[in-house]
């Protein structure tokens, strides 16, 4: 694991999402591995840490969610653009090496066994909370986050510092057609609180 990688507490894993930027949902099983993206993903609860995601019936990435029980939800940034629209846009179904056409490198933290995308912003491993009415109905998949990270480049004390660090790892947000935002610059009312 990179030295900029850094733990963040579980009781601020939510920021990490709070802000909506699409993100990249990884799973694995029986050594099968992807890595899709996802524009419909938030926090949903902060003690314990739990995540909602829209995983689609369609993707290979939702049998390995369902068969492993967890996925991890990273948040790409800039320098990942070609990245996330290619691992959005290509099936592991009809594209069996699309995870090296993309250039995605994957890594795993000690203790778990879900892949994680190298180059990322923030990592959050999620054991699923099964809902079966939820996933069949509304492909809407719950998690509770059982670990989170951050480039501390970008993420710092519990917060995003965007304004501060390098343009590149600013976090991408999906529209449609392969057309994204980078996250712009902060305006902040002082209310006193952290």
């Amino acid at each position: 694991m990179a030295n900029h990688i850094r733990p963040v507490d579980l009781e601020k894993a939510y920021r990490l999402l709070n802000h909506g930027p699409t993100v990249l949902v990884s799973s694995s099983h029986e050594g099968v591995y992807n890595v899709m993206s996802a524009a419909w993903a938030c926090a949903l609860d902060f003690d314990p840490p739990k995540v909602t995601v829209v995983i689609d019936k369609m993707t290979r990435t939702r049998s390995l969610v369902e068969k492993s029980g967890y996925f991890a939800l990273q948040v790409p940034n800039l320098g990942q653009l070609k990245l996330t629209h290619q691992v959005g846009t290509q099936s592991l179904m009809f594209t069996p090496d699309k995870l090296d056409q993309a250039g995605v490198e994957l890594f795993r933290v000690e203790g778990h066994d879900t892949p994680l995308v190298a180059g990322c912003s923030a990592w959050l491993i999620c054991r699923l909370i099964p809902e079966p009415h939820n996933q069949q109905t509304y492909d809407l998949f719950i998690a509770e986050v059982v670990g989170a990270w951050a480039d501390a480049r970008v993420f710092e004390g519990g917060h995003w510092k965007f304004e501060t660090a390098d343009p590149s790892l600013r976090s991408l947000h999906y529209v449609a057609g392969g057309h994204f935002y980078a996250i712009g610059d902060p305006a902040v009312v002082d209310t006193g609180e952290e």
